[in-house]
């Protein structure tokens, strides 16, 4: 189990991803508490808060003296993508499970938009651009544009990117150390370019997210641009009470 993600919410992700797997099927009752609590290691509380919130969610149903079943509501099945909360470790548990196609790597020269992302000096600067269609499911879930300082991405090929995840290939083959991202994320539709690789329709709404990855010492060293599609894709935040602040909400970290 993570160290940062709480324990109920890793056996929650574990659980939804054996109904999306089909591993349970629509109507198939899952594992008693007992078992759940024995196989991830926990107490029955965990496991039963992680339950509730699949339960309030939609994914189970619990039928009292006979267990917890998995909905037979299809459409939430089929229709379910990703999601992303603001954990760190998160973001790198939904990528892996997204798979890539469809890549394109060149070299070229930095824009005054990526050289400002990725703090790049020289206006002459060269970049190693990645272009891809990601699938969930085997179906196109988003396009992806990637920039790298040269440095970076001149160490990484194409095969790798059809196998691994990118965060992944940059953190286990080259040893970089990500340790904040900063992410911003908008409602908006989809051009000619971006519905012709999600299969949707030019017009359609799609959720449209920049995000810069940086290492120790807050060093960027990935600026990507993604488009994703609205049907299969969930946001969600975790709000605390600043008590100690003074009152009001703010990000769980």
């Amino acid at each position: 189990m993570s160290s940062i993600l709480p324990v109920y919410y890793q056996i929650k992700q574990s659980i939804k991803s054996w109904i999306l797997n089909r591993e349970f099927n629509p109507g198939e009752k899952i594992p008693s508490e007992n078992e759940l609590a024995s196989k991830f290691g926990v107490s029955r509380l965990t496991v039963r808060q992680a339950i509730s919130q699949l339960v309030q969610e939609g994914f189970l149903n619990s039928k009292r003296g006979e267990g917890t079943f998995v909905t037979n509501n299809e459409n939430l099945i089929n229709s379910f993508g990703l999601e992303f909360s603001g954990y760190m470790d998160d973001l790198f548990y939904q990528v892996s499970k997204v798979k890539a196609k469809s890549v394109e790597m060149e070299r070229i020269k930095a824009s005054r938009l990526v050289r400002e992302k990725l703090e790049l000096d020289d206006e002459k600067e060269e970049v190693v651009q990645i272009r891809r269609v990601r699938l969930l499911r085997d179906k196109p879930f988003a396009f992806t544009i990637n920039y790298l300082p040269v440095e970076i991405g001149m160490k990484i090929s194409e095969k790798e990117l059809y196998k691994s995840p990118l965060l992944k290939i940059m953190e286990q083959k080259l040893d970089i150390h990500f340790t904040e991202a900063f992410q911003i994320m908008e409602a908006t539709f989809a051009n000619q370019e971006v519905a012709g690789h999600l299969g949707i329709s030019p017009g359609s709404p799609i959720l449209y997210l920049e995000r810069i990855m940086y290492t120790k010492g807050k060093k960027p060293v990935e600026f990507v641009q993604s488009s994703h599609r609205g049907d299969i894709y969930k946001y969600v935040l975790r709000l605390k009470n600043a008590v100690k602040r003074g009152g009001g909400w703010a990000l769980r970290s």
